[in-house]
């Protein structure tokens, strides 16, 4: 995971953010984290969107031409080249 560090953060908000972190239990790296989830519109964690990806994925439609390709023979073609 990487590392986030901020610098120069004016005391006013590393207050409030300490205040709103206290209320809510959480530490102050786990409070920001949830502000900057919140303010990029990422509320839902990675494994929630990957679930709603795959479901998106599992309701596609495929045409039957395309189910039809054999894989192995497009790669054996491939290297023969």
């Amino acid at each position: 995971m990487a590392l986030l560090q901020v610098r120069d953060c004016p005391d006013d908000i590393y207050q409030k953010i300490t205040r709103v972190a206290r209320r809510e239990k959480r530490t102050i790296a786990q409070q920001v984290l949830v502000l900057l989830e919140t303010s990029l519109g990422q509320e839902q964690s990675n494994l929630e969107r990957r679930r709603r990806l795959i479901d998106k994925i599992d309701q596609r439609i495929v045409r039957e031409d395309v189910k039809n390709i054999d894989a192995v023979r497009l790669i054996q073609e491939d290297r023969s080249r």
